[in-house]
Formats: structure tokens, C-alpha cells, sequence
């Protein structure tokens, strides 16, 4: 459960300052599939962002299941954003040196996950997500629904119970973008909280949760049926 109350975001820039979110307050349930919509500079990606705990509230309070983490030490917002939190990004954001298999193990060697937990992971998830025969290859050497897969398997490799994805269709042709839409979706079914940042308004229709954003506040919060 994630729960944002009264949140806002300030920015300087230069002598003036830019509200980025303004008083939002919003509740998560656990397994929800949310998109959030809006214009460029609407507040999208600084909401994804704090959600994420890869930025802070200037003011407000975030509760991520029932604990208070706005006032969290960089240390501790990066343990928990590691136990808790997966992004899938436009970019892919994979290593260019690392083959798709360690780009995968990545999150687990820096948590101090020991090699012989690791390896198997990875495994199932290079199986699960149809990668066995590019396991050995590095980002340069796959296509960009490949990559994205591989950084889908990164994302959940620590078993998060959220799931970020911003515009995570934005770098791929129509058809790539649905499958990998698709996968995402799957996840949310087998129980993790997805949240999709888009410009696409049919990507954001299929969200069972839609909320629409217009000057860093919430303009919009629709739900639809199962």
C-alpha cells in the first residue's frame, strides 16, 4: 500500500520557484494497475520519480506499507527502494557491458544476494521471459523488445511489490510495444502494484485506475471494473 498525503514538490530554478506537485494526495492498494496521463510538464515523471523514492516530497508525507519513509536517510530510501520498488524505463537503461544474464543478476549482487541464490534466478526469469538464446549478449547485441524484457527481468529480479514504468513503450514499434505491455500486465495479474507513466491515451486506457494530471496536481482519478 502506497499512500501520498498532501505531497508537493518545489524546484528552484534560478530565483523562482516551480511547484512540480501540488497537495497531491493519492492511495495505492496493493496489486492496482494505475497509468498516469497528462501533458508534458504536467508532473508525471516527478510523481513516478518520489514515488520511486528517487526523489523527496518538499512537503507532504509517503507511507509505503504503513510505514512513514519521507524523512528515510539516502541509505535507508535505497534499501527500501531496492526490497520494494522495480523501474522499467523508455530508455532501458541497461548496462552496456554486461551481458542481458548480468544486467539481470545486477540488483542481487549489489544487495549482497550470495551467487548461488542469484544464478537460478536469473535463470527462470531468462526462460520465463523468452531470452534463453541471447542470455550472452550484450544490450548492443539484442533488439529493443529484447531489451526491454531484459530490463523487465532486472526490475522484478528482487521480487518488488511495485512496478514503475515510464512511457516503458515509448522506444518500440506498435507491435513490440503491445507484447511488452502485455508482459507488464502479467505481472500485475500474478499480484504486483503496476503504475505506467504514458502519452498514449490507449496505453493508459487499459489501467483499471487512470488519473489524469494537469500543473503538478491530480485533475482526474477514474476506475474501471476488473
Amino acid at each position: 500500500m502506497i499512500e501520498l498525503q498532501n505531497v508537493s514538490r518545489i524546484f528552484s530554478v534560478g530565483d523562482q520557484e516551480v511547484a512540480a506537485l501540488r497537495d497531491i494526495n493519492l492511495k495505492l492498494g496493493d496489486g492496482e494497475y494505475l497509468s498516469i496521463m497528462g501533458p508534458s510538464g504536467s508532473g508525471k515523471s516527478t510523481m513516478l520519480n518520489l514515488l520511486g523514492l528517487l526523489d523527496r516530497a518538499s512537503s507532504g508525507n509517503y507511507l509505503l506499507d504503513g510505514g512513514n519513509v519521507t524523512d528515510l536517510s539516502d541509505a535507508e530510501l535505497a534499501r527500501v527502494r531496492s526490497e520494494k520498488i522495480g523501474f522499467v524505463f523508455q530508455s532501458f537503461h541497461l548496462v552496456p557491458r554486461l551481458t542481458a544474464a548480468e544486467n539481470i543478476e545486477l540488483p542481487m549482487m549489489l544487495a549482497g544476494i550470495p551467487a548461488e541464490e542469484r544464478k537460478p534466478r536469473v535463470a527462470r526469469l531468462i526462460e520465463s521471459y523468452g531470452l534463453g538464446a541471447r542470455a550472452d549478449h550484450r544490450p548492443d547485441q539484442l533488439s529493443g523488445g529484447q531489451r526491454q524484457r531484459v530490463a523487465i527481468a532486472r526490475a522484478t529480479v528482487m521480487n518488488p511489490t511495485v512496478l514503475l514504468a515510464d512511457e516503458p513503450t515509448g522506444n518500440l514499434d506498435r507491435t513490440t510495444g503491445w507484447e511488452v505491455l502485455k508482459l507488464l500486465e502479467g505481472l500485475q495479474e500474478q499480484g504486483i502494484s503496476l503504475v505506467i507513466v504514458t502519452h498514449d491515451a490507449e496505453i493508459g486506457a487499459r489501467a483499471r485506475r487512470r488519473i489524469h494530471m494537469l500543473d503538478g496536481r491530480i485533475l482526474s482519478d477514474e476506475s474501471s471494473g476488473a
